[in-house]
């Protein structure tokens, strides 16, 4: 049934199967136009509300005291263990802000100074031992590379042992719920949390008797209100994977998804190559192209109104921010990449309010030093594959993505 056909009612964008497709275009097209806080009745997930639009995005993520983060969890699926992990994401002020306070200076503009000759001369490492001229996986080469290296950096991690952190993401967002998952993936999560547990409660032992250094675990160690936090294991866990994910998934997926922007717009490869100047407006028109985290979800702590719709109190209130990214209200010819738009800093895959990604700054850096890096070196990366998607309805991932690596001439 094609996307006009579906009644309105039954229109479902939490099925994990439509981001393979790109089926969401046309139904959050819809739901922007025809509902914009939509309700549906039954899903894999139970009764839902679906913000899609900008404004009304915004207005959800701004107000703590009525949508909550905490009462339900932050995604569309239902958790519901009380030994679950938890986190500063899932947590409302004032709890939030004391956890959210003590790893912000590792985001710091002070620091992320000091850290970009760092990502730089990963980038340039990664890049300078590329297979030009064959088809290689961008996403494992680059995207995932790239990645690992910095947040190894980041926890001050074994860095031989890199890759688990990026296993450890990809697990803790895929499950019933929000991903479609398969019995290798199941098999897996049934024992990486122990695993991540033993690794990261190894490394805050280590440095508890320690002089607080540059990363985030001695941090979080000699920080007010978090220096006991390894004593509650639900949130010791809950805040190091929120920490692994929030610097796995925005970035890796920008790096994969710019490309295939470029690819899909190459009039704007080609702006590129004219004024490479534009590079930091291009980051954050690609972070809003891609917008790696779908949605997020809040709780209705009281009975309320939200665009002319009654919501009661305990209701799940989903923010698509694929969908606010995309709204033509906001954003001319909204699907295209437009590497110079004015506006592309509005985007909300950040989030927006005191949940704003802590790291988003972070993020941008990565990106810009890298497309830095490769326009020294290249003329084009030519995609020359179908994207591999990931099945999910939280995290716009790309799986993999074959490409060539045409030299400057």
């Amino acid at each position: 049934m094609g996307n006009q056909q579906v009644p309105l009612k039954d229109i479902d964008v939490s099925r994990p199967e439509i981001y393979v497709t790109d089926e969401w275009r046309g139904l959050f097209a819809r739901l922007r136009q025809e509902a914009p806080v939509h309700y549906l009745k039954d899903s894999a997930n139970g009764p839902f509300w679906s913000v899609t639009t900008h404004a009304l995005i915004k207005e959800v993520d701004t107000n703590a005291a009525v949508f909550s983060s905490q009462l339900g969890g932050t995604t569309i699926d239902d958790i519901g263990d009380a030994t679950a992990p938890s986190n500063f994401l899932r947590m409302d002020p004032p709890l939030h802000d004391v956890q959210r306070k003590a790893v912000a200076p590792a985001v710091a503009p002070s620091n992320l100074a000091r850290l970009e000759s760092l990502v730089r001369e990963r980038a340039i490492d990664i890049l300078e031992h590329l297979p030009v001229g064959e088809t290689f996986d961008w996403v494992r080469h680059v995207s995932v590379e790239l990645t690992a290296r910095m947040l190894a950096t980041l926890f001050d991690f074994p860095y031989e042992q890199r890759h688990r952190l990026i296993e450890w993401s990809d697990l803790a967002t895929t499950r019933p719920g929000i991903a479609l998952v398969t019995p290798e993936q199941e098999a897996r999560r049934a024992v990486f949390h122990d695993e991540a547990r033993e690794a990261f409660t190894r490394l805050w032992r280590e440095r508890e008797s320690k002089d607080e250094a540059p990363n985030l675990i001695s941090m979080l160690i000699h920080g007010e209100g978090t220096g006991d936090l390894i004593d509650n294991p639900r949130n010791f866990m809950g805040n190091m994977m929120l920490l692994v994910v929030g610097g796995n998934d925005t970035t890796r997926n920008s790096i994969s998804g710019g490309l295939i922007a470029l690819n899909q717009y190459p009039d704007e490869y080609d702006k590129l190559r004219a004024d490479p100047s534009l590079i930091p407006n291009m980051v954050a028109e690609i972070v809003r192209w891609q917008t790696p985290v779908i949605h997020m979800r809040r709780t209705a702590t009281e009975d309320t109104e939200l665009g002319g719709q009654k919501i009661r109190q305990g209701e799940k209130v989903v923010m698509w921010y694929l969908s606010g990214n995309r709204d033509e209200s906001v954003y001319s010819d909204a699907e295209r990449l437009v590497i110079d738009r004015p506006n592309a800093r509005t985007h909300v895959s950040f989030g927006f309010g005191i949940h704003r990604c802590m790291g988003n700054r972070l993020a941008e850096l990565q990106l810009r030093v890298l497309w830095e890096e490769i326009m020294q070196r290249f003329h084009r990366i030519e995609v020359v594959g179908e994207p591999g998607r990931r099945p999910s309805n939280f995290i716009r991932g790309v799986e993999t993505l074959p490409v060539v690596v045409h030299p400057l001439s």
